[in-house]
Order: structure tokens, then C-alpha cells, then sequence
């Protein structure tokens, strides 16, 4: 029996879906963990609770328990037990519920899941993906609110993604589980749209129902502009598009770039929307020596600083940890009032 396809012009469009980033994150690890049984899920509360953040929301009921695993308090262990079904042909997907916590296992993360393919002489594969609860925003204080995204891009041997949009979110991390390479994928917890703590009404959006991939690598521009732009990833991105909205009425037009990206870095889509408007700009929800803040900035000034009309300004957490107060919390984190006093600084 021979079937024949309806032309593409009779099929009925596909109506554009609106999720959160939470369901479009779980969204992509669902498509990939029906696509290959080497993908299963771990993690602190990952199973029945379905993940704190509900990036694993409807996963053990439709994978069941041997492919979603909740796992003991003990980080160490499971990210060394990660590592291992990595390098014997699984593709593990691990959760670090915070961020924070990667002080008690960072023997594994980086001694081991990151080095063991350099020091095999690239022979061996640690095709892993590390998902972290990241950020600040609701009073969680200094040992539950850091992003810390500049401390894993620092040292080599993982790539290192950061969404701020649904559709990325499924994207990066479709591109991710199919990577052969380690993969760092932190997700903010004021952009997974979730009811409790929502920070941004623009964490919810269209998401294609197809499994796609996010390139990893490659920036968005979210927003174009001709007089400055604004560099950034995660919650930050959608600080930036508000405060971009209203500068709009006061004739000051910006461009927001959505790294998506830390490892690798596309320092051409840097240098490119800098060498257009002239003025930079990065907002940064890590600290803010030695990070992402200082390595956008030294992307341009060291290929050529000609272009920059003015300096430079960076709105990044100040040296210090993460304050419990509200008052104090808001102070240093980079809120949309500070990006746009940036704004404004640097158009002189």
C-alpha cells in the first residue's frame, strides 16, 4: 500500500504555542529522552516533586523511575556517578538545584567531567548535561542567589549555556543533550515563569512544537538599535527590552544582544553591534571582577577600541555576597533602574 502525502497547502497551520520557560525547557528533554534511551534525568527532587523550579514537571510519570532518578543530598556522588554514564556511553542530564551548591562537588564538575576528554587525548566522549538553578531576586541571601555563570566559563573543558527566552530554552537544551561535550545549562529561576516568583511577564512565549536546536555559540539580537548597545544573558535580557521600551519615547534607541552563550562566546556579534552603535553597555547578574562584564569589554577594546564613542559602562553584582534585606538585595542586583542610569551615562 502506497501512501500519499496531502500538499503542503492543504495542511492546517500549526497555531503558535505559548509556554513558560520551565514547561519549554522540560519540553526539550522530553523530545530528546523519547528520541534516545541513553538520555535520562537526575537529580534532588527531580522524580515525584518534579524539580523545585519544575524543570522536570510530568517527566517520571511518562519515563518512569529508571530514567528519572531522584537522587540522595549528596552532590559529590551523583555528579561522579554522572560523569561515569557519560564516558560509558549514556547521556546523563544532572541537576544542581542551586547554582550555589557546586562547592561541594567542583572536584567532580571540574577535576573530572571537564578534564577527562582533554586528558584522554580526545578518546573519550563525556557527552553531560549540568543543569543549575540560578540567580537572585526573592530574598533567598548569599548561599541560594548567585549565578556564578562567569566561575564555569572561566575554567575550560565545558560549554556553557544560559537561556532567557522559552524557545531557547527548549533549543539550548536539545542543542545540548546532543552535544558530545560536557554542557553547563543554568536556568534563572525569575525567567522559568513560574506563578510564586515571577519576575518578567516575558517569560512566557512562543515555542515551536518541533525538536529543534539552539546553536550553541551564537547570540541573539533581541532587540536592534542604532546608539547603544546593551550585552547581556538570562532575566538580565528582559530588564534590558524594558528599559530599551521606555528609553524608545526619550529618542534613544537600543540594541539588546542575547548572548544565550557564554562557552563559546561570539565575540563577532560583539564586535559587530558595538562597531555599529558606537556605545557599550553589559548587564550582569555575577559578580562583578573577573567575569563576563570585564571579558565583553576586553572583546572590543582589544580588536579595536576606535569604535567606542564613550566608555564603556558594566551594571554587574559589586564584590559582595548576595544581601538577605530586599532593600539591600535590590541594591546590587542589576535592576532596571541601574541598566538604565548605565544607559544614560554612557550617551552622555
Amino acid at each position: 500500500m502506497t501512501l500519499v502525502e496531502e500538499p503542503a497547502s492543504q495542511a492546517a497551520p500549526v497555531p503558535p504555542r505559548r509556554l513558560t520557560m520551565a514547561k519549554a525547557m522540560v519540553e526539550g528533554i522530553s523530545a530528546e529522552m523519547e528520541r534516545d534511551d541513553a538520555v535520562f534525568y537526575m537529580g534532588e527532587d527531580v522524580g515525584a516533586y518534579g524539580g523545585i523550579f519544575a524543570s522536570t514537571t510530568g517527566l517520571l510519570e511518562r519515563f518512569g523511575p529508571e530514567r528519572v532518578r531522584d537522587t540522595p543530598i549528596s552532590e559529590t556522588a551523583f555528579m561522579g556517578l554522572a560523569t561515569g554514564a557519560a564516558v560509558e556511553g549514556m547521556r546523563p542530564i544532572v541537576e544542581l538545584m542551586f547554582a550555589d551548591f557546586f562547592g561541594v562537588c567542583m572536584d567532580q564538575i571540574y577535576n573530572h567531567m571537564a578534564k577527562i576528554h582533554f586528558e584522554s587525548g580526545g578518546n573519550v566522549k563525556v557527552p553531560l548535561v549540568l543543569t543549575s538553578a540560578v540567580g537572585g531576586g526573592y530574598s533567598d541571601a548569599a548561599q541560594h542567589s548567585q549565578c556564578l555563570w562567569g566561575t564555569f566559563a572561566h575554567l575550560p573543558g565545558m560549554k556553557v549555556v544560559v537561556p532567557s527566552t522559552p524557545a531557547d530554552a527548549k533549543g539550548l537544551m536539545i542543542a545540548a543533550i546532543r552535544d558530545d561535550n560536557p554542557v553547563m545549562y543554568l536556568f534563572h529561576k525569575g525567567a522559568m515563569g513560574l506563578a510564586w516568583m515571577s519576575k518578567t511577564g516575558r517569560a512566557l512565549g512562543d515555542v515551536p512544537a518541533d525538536a529543534y536546536e539552539t546553536p550553541i555559540g551564537k547570540a541573539a539580537v533581541a532587540r536592534s538599535g542604532r546608539d547603544v548597545t546593551v550585552v547581556t544573558v538570562s532575566l538580565s535580557v528582559h530588564h534590558a527590552l524594558d528599559v530599551a521600551d521606555e528609553l524608545a519615547a526619550d529618542g534613544i534607541d537600543v540594541e539588546v544582544l542575547d548572548l544565550r552563550s557564554l562557552v563559546p562566546l561570539d565575540r563577532e556579534a560583539i564586535f559587530e553591534s558595538v562597531g555599529r552603535t558606537g556605545r557599550l553597555v553589559v548587564v550582569d547578574e555575577d559578580y562583578q571582577s573577573f567575569g563576563m562584564s570585564g571579558e565583553v569589554m576586553a572583546t572590543v577594546v582589544e580588536r579595536d577600541p576606535s569604535v567606542l564613542a564613550a566608555p564603556p559602562v558594566r551594571v554587574a553584582v559589586p564584590d559582595v555576597p548576595i544581601p538577605y534585606a530586599r532593600s539591600l538585595e535590590q541594591a546590587v542586583l542589576p535592576t532596571p533602574e541601574r541598566i538604565r542610569s548605565a544607559i544614560e551615562r554612557v550617551m552622555g
